[in-house]
């Protein structure tokens, strides 16, 4: 008799994350099983080193992706993100994670969810923590992803293969509206914010308001506890304002900065998620992010230079380097969010919790392979 159940995972770098994928039907039923399941696999029971599981100790590296086939219409794939939280005993997945989600066609077809006879895969993914929908298209040989390519993002070393994920009908995805309070420009704390959400719940705010520069690095303002505790203070008083309740134990809204950018792009970011500086920035903040500067009257909207055309291109700046996000306006409405990532298949095994957390089927060799 064993005192361990395994569980078959596969471990996926996607965009500039690392998470665990597991199949839907590998997991327990019940919610609440589940999520102690999940927590025994990163190991998040509020060790922020995450020792005794799979998480990487960072909020970059502490992501879980579940996914199975899909009942929606149109749709190919079911994905349900879940973000461990670095040293506490919980997990949340209000969010989305547009960099985990990269790597999900390509668990698809490892895994024999989906085959392709194709060069190219073109797989829709439904987004069950929101309801909205990405296109994944990436390079597929003898039916399995392509990963080796000439694409690359930056916060990643090297080249890969590319993703590209086009979004569409972002807006309101965890608030029920783009401007979920209502305005393009609010007051808090003394602060002008803009509270967006076109994918990612963000709250835009100037560096400058806070006497920063904008190029200072996430050390620095991981140091810098007067910043950080004003910031969720703002935080703290917009989540209600957004229809999120409160957020003191959720991962959004995120805090983005924003400052003019430095190195010829569009405009230059220092995001928080929600209260550590990102050595990056997310998907889909960055598109929500980019979106804010879009809307004139934003808080944000004169920190960035933006192309006059309906096909607004943007390098965003960022810690680690740029992001390049593309949002389709017709007559002012967004349409889609199109963006470039790229993913590897690091581990394929089985994952082992404790039986007394989750005495689960009993599988043969073929199952677990």
């Amino acid at each position: 008799m064993t005192h361990q159940t395994s569980i078959p995972f596969l471990q996926f770098r996607g965009g500039s994350s690392k998470g665990v994928y597991l199949h839907r039907h590998d997991l327990p039923s019940d919610p609440a099983i589940r999520d102690d399941v999940l927590k025994w696999i990163m190991g998040a029971h509020g060790d922020p080193r995450q020792i005794d599981g799979l998480g990487g100790a960072d909020p970059l590296t502490s992501k879980i992706a579940i996914i199975g086939p899909s009942s929606h219409p149109d749709c190919d794939i079911d994905y349900h993100f879940m973000q461990a939280i670095i040293g506490e005993d919980r997990l949340d997945d209000t969010p989305n994670c547009g960099n985990i989600l990269s790597a999900v066609g390509a668990f698809a077809l490892e895994t024999g969810l989906l085959d392709c006879k194709a060069d190219t895969a073109s797989i829709s993914i439904f987004m069950t923590n929101s309801g909205n929908q990405c296109r994944l298209e990436f390079p597929v040989l003898d039916g399995l992803p392509l990963y080796h390519g000439t694409a690359q993002i930056d916060g990643v070393a090297g080249t890969a293969a590319p993703v590209m994920c086009v979004y569409q009908d972002l807006a309101g995805s965890a608030c029920g509206s783009l401007l979920p309070t209502g305005s393009a420009r609010d007051m808090f704390d003394g602060i002008s914010v803009t509270c967006i959400d076109n994918g990612m719940p963000v709250i835009c705010l100037n560096a400058s308001d806070f006497g920063l520069e904008g190029t200072e690095t996430p050390d620095e303002l991981n140091a810098n506890t007067a910043l950080k505790e004003r910031l969720e203070r703002i935080r703290l008083v917009a989540g209600p304002a957004m229809g999120l309740g409160d957020v003191s134990t959720k991962a959004v809204p995120k805090m983005c900065l924003i400052s003019a950018a430095r190195f010829g792009g569009s405009f230059s970011t220092r995001s928080f998620i929600p209260k550590t500086c990102h050595k990056a920035i997310g998907v889909l903040g960055a598109v929500s992010a980019a979106t804010a500067v879009c809307l004139e009257g934003s808080a944000v909207h004169d920190s960035a230079a933006l192309p006059a055309s309906d096909e607004k291109s943007m390098r965003i700046e960022h810690p680690s380097g740029v992001f390049d996000v593309q949002l389709n306006f017709k007559q002012g409405a967004i349409m889609s969010a199109g963006l470039l990532r790229t993913t590897r298949l690091l581990a394929r095994g089985e994952v082992f919790v404790p039986t007394s957390v989750w005495a689960g089927p009993i599988r043969s060799d073929k199952d677990n392979g």
